[in-house]
């Protein structure tokens, strides 16, 4: 089995998530209320970054990537939840991508 289609699932759920964070985030710093938003944009900015480092250690098969997904499955969980305590449509629609990615990095790790 190639690396592309052993990762490209999570590689695909990773990007995306990190997409939906990037805009949520943006889209929270928009907000009338900011300071409400902080822990959001916080994790937001977390999320992104780790699905982005997971996506490129699965990319190159790094020996670490089962690593990378573990701790990336936490910090979507963690975004997930705080994402889901707002109405906002961009806040939902990270959330969504949030329980994915975390779904799909599990899959990984197991």
């Amino acid at each position: 089995m190639n690396i592309h289609t052993r990762y490209q699932a999570c590689i695909d759920a990773c990007n995306a998530c990190a997409a939906a964070c990037n805009a949520c985030l943006a889209a929270c710093l928009k907000e009338d209320d900011v300071k409400m938003m902080r822990r959001c944009i916080a994790l937001d900015t977390d999320c992104a970054a780790i699905c982005s480092l997971a996506a490129h250690a699965m990319a190159r098969d790094s020996e670490m990537a089962r690593h990378f997904c573990r701790v990336c499955s936490e910090v979507c969980l963690a975004c997930a939840n705080e994402c889901s305590q707002h109405s906002h449509d961009h806040c939902q629609q990270c959330a969504d991508a949030c329980k994915h990615c975390a779904k799909a990095c599990q899959a990984m790790v197991n």
